[in-house]
């Protein structure tokens, strides 16, 4: 970018900002209705976590089981071997050849069975029965059960390039449109799945082409407010999509059943259609495509509703200033080049989607293993959602004050030294264990804020949002593989924090090769970033 070029981009940012109001009626109206697509976006992200969720089940007995067939009788380990958490859910003592005729109600003795002699299921008994498991016969198959929350990653993988081409092309207000209308029919038809190879297929599909509703969304948002209040609506955006998860925790605790749930979660994401007509475009986009008069009309109501009066002359400036877009591919392909010339560069290149990786594995496989929690599952899942919030705020607080790396280094080790402990402590000091969960929790949404931050502060202006792009989908490779951890807890339920804590800590240390960006000129040139030291 040339000097007169970027003097022009500065004067285009001043004038706007001046003209049309950095924070308004205009920006306040639309921000009101892109949350509501966040919180969707909130139920599509774990709503597998509950309606391909793990049922409590054990083997039925026939000898000793009466019709009501209760799921953990008085009896039980005489029946089935014990476990570090209860009792086996795959497998039971074999029968004795001593089988009487007649038992007396609420007995089984232990002498009816090998104890040393264990057999498979041939039958279950559920605590519940109301997600895919029982109804696709899932059980004691964890991996095949957990193979719904990676397809549900591996979905919004492909989201993200199908995201930026929509909302680039087409703008971000049919982008909402779209993908709305996506996340509510293929929602709904997952509820009518008659087998697991239907209903995991549509779980990725979800993602797949539902999977941008919330960056439409946000890329609206932050797009339509001024520099000052970018860092404020990203906050925004993020806690509405916190809130969401936590509003599917509290539907899914009244909606037991999976297909009812489905349908009470994303029939009425159908209401998005009507954002077509009562969302207004991106000023911003309009303007970069040269569509000249919906910009005009855009600004001119949109400084209306803020009570500001365009002048003729600046509305003019505002159409005509922003640059025509370089559509050529030379400048990428030299891009790989350079940064492969480059040490500085290409270290950064490869520590960055360590960071996005670490943090997604962490933030989505604690929020799935919420639900494996001692105590209540539902207020579990609400809570770990909730506590994000603080976390995301925290991080507007202290990032300018305590800069990007000390604030990205303690919350990477924070969690880690929760994650550890949390593995460590007994279940039955529920109220500690429950505070070291929520608290590593809360780590995540102080590094998630300062991360997507530190990342772009890191990189020039003109290929900034390649380089992010490139860290972000890396990223999806924990969210991923997340979904995978909970089948570890069969052979020692700290595995999955374990894993956690690692992660956090190593990439505590990993952030510390990074130079710290607070306070200095975000770099415009290849070069300008090479020398942030």
């Amino acid at each position: 970018m040339g000097p007169d070029e970027n003097e022009q981009k500065i004067e285009f940012e001043r004038v706007l900002n001046q003209e049309l109001g950095e924070f308004g009626l205009y920006q306040f109206r639309n921000i009101l209705l892109v949350l509501l697509p966040a919180i969707f976006s909130g139920f599509m992200a774990g709503d597998y976590i509950f309606t391909a969720g793990r049922l409590p089940h054990r083997c039925a007995v026939p000898i000793c089981d009466d019709r009501q067939q209760e799921y953990a009788p008085n009896w039980i380990l005489n029946v089935i071997p014990e476990t570090a958490t209860g009792f086996d859910d795959c497998s039971r003592y074999a029968n004795t050849t001593q089988i009487p005729e007649s038992l007396l109600n609420g007995t089984c003795p232990a002498n009816l069975f090998d104890r040393n002699n264990i057999i498979s299921c041939d039958s279950y008994v559920y605590e519940r029965t109301n997600t895919v498991v029982y109804d696709f016969g899932l059980e004691c198959q964890e991996w095949l059960r957990a193979l719904a929350g990676t397809l549900n990653s591996m979905g919004a993988m492909i989201a993200l390039p199908l995201a930026g081409f929509i909302s680039d092309v087409f703008g971000r207000r049919i982008s909402v449109v779209f993908f709305g209308f996506n996340v509510a029919l293929v929602g709904c038809i997952r509820a009518f799945s008659v087998n697991y190879a239907m209903y995991a297929t549509l779980q990725f599909m979800h993602t797949a082409i539902g999977g941008g509703l919330y960056s439409a969304g946000y890329i609206l948002a932050t797009e339509i407010v001024g520099p000052r209040f970018r860092i404020y609506t990203s906050a925004t955006m993020s806690s509405t999509f916190a809130l969401g998860q936590a509003l599917l925790g509290l539907i899914a605790s009244a909606v037991l059943e999976w297909r009812n749930l489905s349908l009470v979660l994303f029939a009425p994401v159908f209401i998005l259609i009507s954002y077509y007509w009562i969302l207004m475009e991106s000023h911003r986009w309009l303007l970069s495509k040269n569509k000249t008069e919906e910009a005009k009309a855009t600004l001119l109501r949109g400084a209306k509703l803020n009570k500001k009066e365009i002048q003729e002359s600046h509305l003019n400036f505002l159409l005509t200033a922003i640059p025509k877009q370089n559509k050529s591919n030379t400048g990428e392909r030299n891009l790989v080049y350079r940064v492969l010339k480059s040490r500085v560069m290409l270290q950064r290149c490869c520590t960055t989607p360590v960071y996005w990786i670490t943090t997604t594995f962490i933030y989505y496989g604690l929020s799935i293993n919420a639900v494996s929690l001692s105590g209540n599952m539902y207020l579990n899942y609400i809570l770990v959602s909730l506590i994000e919030i603080p976390g995301y705020w925290t991080a507007v607080l202290v990032l300018d004050r305590v800069g990007r790396k000390v604030t990205l280094f303690s919350g990477y080790f924070l969690c880690g030294i929760c994650c550890f402990a949390f593995a460590f402590t007994p279940k039955s000091l529920y109220g500690i264990s429950l505070f070291l969960y929520l608290l590593g929790k809360y780590c995540t949404g102080v590094v998630f804020t300062s991360l997507y931050l530190f990342t772009t502060e890191l990189y020039p202006t003109r290929h900034r949002h390649s380089f992010l792009g490139f860290s972000s989908m890396m990223g999806r490779i924990g969210s991923v593989v997340a979904p995978l951890t909970p089948p570890l807890m069969v052979y020692w339920s700290g595995i999955p924090s374990v894993m956690f804590g690692t992660m956090a800590v190593l990439t505590a240390f990993l952030i510390l090769t990074q130079p710290e960006t607070r306070g200095r000129k975000i770099p415009d040139t290849f070069e300008e970033a090479e020398n942030i030291k």
